[in-house]
């Protein structure tokens, strides 16, 4: 079976992963119906026996000679080294087999061989960092100069494209690792330990004698046959038999995907398996847009997104007025568990320097608690942001799908750094997860055709989007002279566009990408479009046009004013309903009843103070519901999209709010 669908003309393939779950198995020797449990036990039996050789050939070639020579691609010889990491490594002579007396097939091995291969070859990039750092080391690590940050980043691969932020955290665990050594690391094999193989089953490494899949008559549903021990410590061929196991497909694997050999994980006492497919997409387009989605950040309106139109003339016009992602409920609650992870990880180290080497101490138990604690506060953190990342994602291409926009344009994101703008303000800048909502963003943006593309951020939020002057900021629209970052006014008298900052950084950013999409390329290291540079003659075209008409009224007389009652007639929620006898359900009350919103979960009536959420006033937005323990979709809130013809702006020609 073909690993690559059929194509057409403007097709391509694109290969995703479903998560399922194995929740039987039958053998099929014997027709014995395997449980849920037992199916468990079998295969992490199986990962146990693929982790412990794994582990054996990280320990043995974690060094710096084995690992620029599998980087290099070739061997000994000069032929090139397989794509393929088991094989790869076969071709280096490295390899590996299990305890004494264990018995395995050689699929065993090369499932051991291609995980040990991934680690090693991810490593290098990691080395090459680390040694660059350490050759051009500053007088001062907590401040460099220009001119050490000019030779870091050329002893750094692809070192003036690498935010900032990651050489310093990289300098900091160096400068720790000195500190406690009382000398440098010569390099990263020196100053970390060799990784920790994971309890996995790779079987995209396998062939038929190990693994196959196929899709049942029903085509929501798979059969997956594989390979497993009977006993954890297998001493014969015997002790291996093949298991069935069905899968009942998630809705997103499209009926016409292929499929191909899952990875299989024991998670909290079930098989996981990811399900890798490649189904056939609309292929993206580099070029040639009229219509498209600009996102832009925030700190507690985490998005920003609306769409422009390019004109044939060339004039570029806002569709709407654009719409926000909110969550801060999330958000807080995602700072507060930062916190508490923070101080349980300060306890257990405190805990672990009272115990030191003791054997039978007693806040031996104390502390495994807490660390058991510890990866709890983890799990959730972890499922929280990644919760999160896809809410955000989803709302971003359906915001784009909406506005039928073939491009969404987001701000090159190795240009934000935190800093100075205070430690808690730091702090949840680095925290939030804007490189994981762009890698959502692709992978959803790319089962409708939509190209994502990384524009330059520079200057998006200092000028202004109709005529480029550079912004004043205030603190509000009816506070002009407050100091402030939120509301944005143009100086410019015969412009005097005023509006949302997040709003005029969106419109600046896909005005940048429409007006300078000529000059997207692919970026060759991570496959991704990006826009490296501005152009200046590209930029003065880049000036959102103003869509309101002013319409003219013929306000002369032309007859007898029009008589209206002193006394209008009520809306119909403020009249009284009439006396009527007992009826069908449904109806409206009688009397001044009013028909008000339902009531909200019981957690969402409950105040949250500013250590909860955000600090509930008068003028700021207060999210409906979002409260502690109301849910996760209670604490996010999309704005609906207003994608219309454009409307007159309100705010063009008004003068500042005094």
């Amino acid at each position: 079976m073909s690993r690559i669908p059929p194509l057409g003309e403007s097709e391509t393939a694109r290969t995703a992963c479903a998560r399922g779950v194995l929740r039987a198995g039958v053998v099929e020797k014997t027709g014995e119906v395997l449980s849920a449990a037992v199916l468990a036990q079998r295969v992490g039996w199986a990962a146990d026996l693929v982790s412990g050789m794994a582990a054996d050939l990280l320990s043995l070639h974690w060094n710096t000679a084995d690992v620029d020579l599998l980087a290099s691609g070739v061997d000994g010889a000069g032929h090139g080294l397989s794509s393929n990491a088991w094989m790869a490594l076969r071709r280096l002579g490295w390899s590996t087999a299990p305890a004494e007396g264990v018995r395995v097939n050689d699929r065993i091995v090369r499932m051991a061989q291609e995980q040990a291969g991934r680690l090693l070859r991810s490593v290098k990039w990691r080395a090459d960092m680390t040694t660059g750092v350490i050759r051009t080391w500053p007088a001062e690590p907590d401040k460099r100069t220009c001119d050490e940050w000019d030779a870091v980043r050329e002893a750094v691969p692809d070192g003036w494209a690498l935010p900032s932020s990651v050489i310093r955290s990289r300098t900091r665990q160096i400068a720790v690792f000195a500190d406690g050594h009382s000398r440098m690391p010569v390099d990263v094999f020196d100053l970390e330990a060799a990784p920790r193989a994971a309890r996995m089953l790779l079987l995209s490494a396998c062939d038929g004698q190990q693994a196959s899949i196929a899709r049942c008559d029903d085509l929501g549903r798979a059969l997956l046959r594989v390979q497993l021990p009977a006993r954890p410590d297998p001493r014969s061929y015997a002790d291996w038999i093949w298991v069935a196991c069905p899968i009942t497909l998630p809705p997103t694997v499209p009926t016409g995907a292929v499929l191909h050999l899952p990875t299989l994980r024991v998670c909290s006492g079930q098989v996981h398996a990811d399900l890798a497919y490649t189904h056939t997409v609309p292929k993206a387009r580099r070029t040639g847009h009229t219509i498209a989605l600009g996102v832009d950040w925030g700190l507690n309106t985490l998005l920003s997104a609306g769409s422009l139109r390019l004109d044939d003339n060339g004039t570029i016009t806002a569709l709407g007025s654009g719409a926000q992602f909110r969550a801060a409920g999330v958000l807080a609650r995602q700072h507060r568990l930062r916190r508490q992870g923070e101080e349980l990880h300060a306890k257990t180290d405190q805990y672990q320097r009272l115990i030191g080497d003791a054997d039978n101490h007693r806040l031996t138990g104390k502390h495994a608690v807490l660390a058991e604690e510890v990866r709890h506060v983890s799990n959730r953190r972890s499922n929280l942001n990644d919760a999160l990342a896809w809410a955000a994602a989803r709302w971003t291409v359906d915001q784009a799908v909406t506005a039928r926009a073939s491009v969404i344009y987001v701000e090159d994101l190795r240009s934000l750094e935190a800093r100075g703008m205070g430690r808690v303000l730091n702090t949840r800048l680095s925290q939030q997860i804007r490189g994981r909502i762009v890698e959502r963003v692709r992978h959803l943006a790319a089962e409708a055709g939509i190209a994502v593309v990384t524009v330059p951020a520079r200057g998006t939020s200092r000028y202004c989007p109709h005529c480029l002057v550079p912004l004043r900021h205030c603190k509000a629209p009816d506070r002009p002279t407050t100091p402030g970052w939120k509301w944005a006014l143009c100086p410019n008298p015969d412009c005097g566009w005023q509006g949302d900052r997040d709003t005029g950084a969106w419109q600046r950013i896909a005005a940048r990408g429409l007006t300078h999409q000529t000059k997207t390329v692919v970026d060759r290291t991570s496959g991704t479009m990006v826009i490296h540079s501005v152009v200046d003659k590209l930029e003065t075209a880049a000036a959102v046009a103003s869509a309101t008409t002013e319409i003219c009224r013929d306000r002369s007389k032309s007859g007898p004013t029009r008589r209206t009652t002193p006394r209008p007639v009520p809306r119909r929620r403020r009249a009284p309903s009439p006396a009527a006898p007992w009826g069908p359900a449904g109806k409206r009350p009688e009397g001044h009843a009013h028909m008000g919103p339902r009531r909200l979960p019981r957690a969402a009536h409950r105040h949250q103070g500013v250590a909860t959420i955000s600090t509930p006033t008068i003028r700021r937005h207060r999210p409906t519901g979002a409260a502690l323990g109301a849910g996760f979709h209670l604490h996010a809130h999309a704005t609906p999209p207003r994608w219309a013809e454009p409307i007159r702006n309100r705010m063009v020609r008004t003068g500042l709010l005094s």
